[in-house]
């Protein structure tokens, strides 16, 4: 029996059951809806519109319902339209006439709204979870490599030298703010549209403030159009996601390249690489390289879920069915993907030999040069000059800085003497750059003392 038998006297076509249908990706939402119905079923008891035998009933048969969910004893009906209809159903099936009653003050519209929130609420404290533990793996490997010296790279070019451990936590800081974003959205999300009704309320006498405290929201939704019409709070959600992807695929994207034998700057554990049919050299960086391509996937589901609200009128529409298949596979994308690249990069072995022999190449102590100068009392643009043109003459006589006679450097300018090469040593370079945030033993310390303090509040 259809919830809306009645006023419709013909059976449904099977291509309308079909096409209507949520139930093969809404039954995940199995607890939170039964968590809903207990909390309402509660709050009608004390309102007196259960007697307190029915609310029992009611609370024993969801409570057993869940129990066989949970243990495998009981399976969802593919059958049933939707999980309310199956849960309904079977606390019927179970317990008569008590059964019906449930639904009373309530409509599948603040039903649904109210499950969504609860689910999301769960995945984000779930997902915060993970993102914490991947920070912690990365301000662990950064404690290693504080002294672990690499190029800083700008359009790809080596640029200035910093330390692997400045490095990783710049990704560290920018999965930070993802928690941020993910804690912001939840305080957002966390209003009751319970009691909304289809989008206008009630004229049974209900509280909904028990509803909200019973089920730990900070209270209800003040409008019930608004209550069971707008999705921004998956959309909100989704963006987060969207961006936590977009950060792990800038580093799949640095991962991928450091594998090369180009950079050879890290090695993946075998564990988390694979090998080719036909090439026996080779080792794949299959994981941040699926990481990478799964980043459009997310990026899709937020532009569905836009896309499926910017043209519908206030209230409810079936279009918003729509927004669960979009929350559900970003959510999974970015847990499967947080699962297989956190103990990638844990167990991944790093080539300080490697780093180390690309930051001594490519001039990456210039601008070291210039502010030598500048110190010396030199303006900078004058300065940057200079050096510019002593490392176009390098590069023609196959010199660095480095190796550059003191005679020569002073054919460029008298202010050079003996200790330029101090000022240009690579280590120097790194540590002179003792300012906050900065590449600087000292400074790195300070952001991981940071960064474990914001993890621990």
């Amino acid at each position: 029996m259809k919830l809306w038998a009645g006023r419709i006297q013909q059976e449904a076509d099977q291509r309308l059951n079909d096409f209507d249908a949520s139930i093969h990706f809404d039954s995940r939402l199995y607890k939170q809806d039964i968590g809903g119905s207990m909390a309402h079923a509660t709050m009608l008891r004390d309102c007196g519109i259960l007697s307190p035998a029915e609310c029992e009933q009611i609370l024993a048969g969801l409570s057993g319902i869940l129990r066989e969910l949970e243990s495998g004893e009981l399976l969802i009906d593919p059958e049933s339209e939707d999980i309310h209809t199956f849960v309904e159903a079977e606390l019927t099936a179970r317990i008569g006439e008590a059964g019906k009653k449930l639904h009373t003050a309530r409509s599948r519209n603040d039903q649904i709204a109210l499950d969504l929130r609860l689910y999301l609420r769960d995945e984000s404290t779930l997902l915060i979870a993970q993102l914490q533990e991947l920070i912690r793996v990365l301000c662990d490997k950064a404690e290693e490599h504080t002294e672990t010296v690499m190029p800083g790279y700008t359009h790809l070019q080596r640029a200035q030298p910093i330390t692997f451990a400045h490095h990783l936590l710049a990704w560290a800081q920018m999965l930070l703010r993802d928690i941020g974003r993910l804690t912001d959205c939840c305080g957002r999300m966390n209003r009751c549209p319970l009691g909304c009704g289809a989008l206008a309320t009630t004229t049974y006498p209900i509280d909904r403030d028990m509803t909200a405290q019973l089920l730990g929201f900070e209270g209800p939704v003040l409008n019930s159009l608004d209550g069971v019409s707008d999705r921004d709070f998956c959309v909100e959600f989704v963006s987060a996601l969207a961006l936590v992807m977009t950060h792990l695929s800038r580093a799949c994207e640095e991962i991928v390249l450091w594998c090369s034998w180009e950079f050879r700057f890290v090695e993946l554990d075998d564990r988390f690489a694979t090998g080719s049919s036909i090439m026996p050299q080779k080792k794949n960086p299959d994981i941040p390289e699926l990481v990478r391509g799964k980043t459009g996937r997310v990026n899709g589901d937020l532009l569905a879920l836009l896309t499926m609200l910017k043209g519908l009128p206030l209230a409810y529409n079936k279009d918003l069915q729509e927004d669960k298949e979009a929350v559900f596979d970003a959510c999974d994308t970015v847990k499967m993907a947080l699962e297989a690249f956190t103990p990638m990069v844990e167990t991944m072995a790093v080539n300080r030999e490697n780093m180390r022999a690309a930051a001594a190449k490519g001039f990456l102590n210039a601008t070291d040069c210039a502010d030598y100068l500048t110190k010396k009392g030199l303006p900078f643009r004058d300065a940057y000059k200079i050096t510019g043109t002593l490392v176009a003459f390098c590069i023609e006589n196959g010199q660095t800085l480095e190796t550059l006679p003191l005679e020569e450097y002073r054919q460029f300018s008298d202010v050079f003497e003996e200790d330029v090469y101090e000022a240009i040593a690579l280590d120097n370079c790194v540590n002179g750059r003792n300012v906050l945030g900065g590449p600087a033993g000292e400074q790195v310390r300070l952001q991981l003392e940071d960064i474990r303090d914001q993890l621990q509040r």
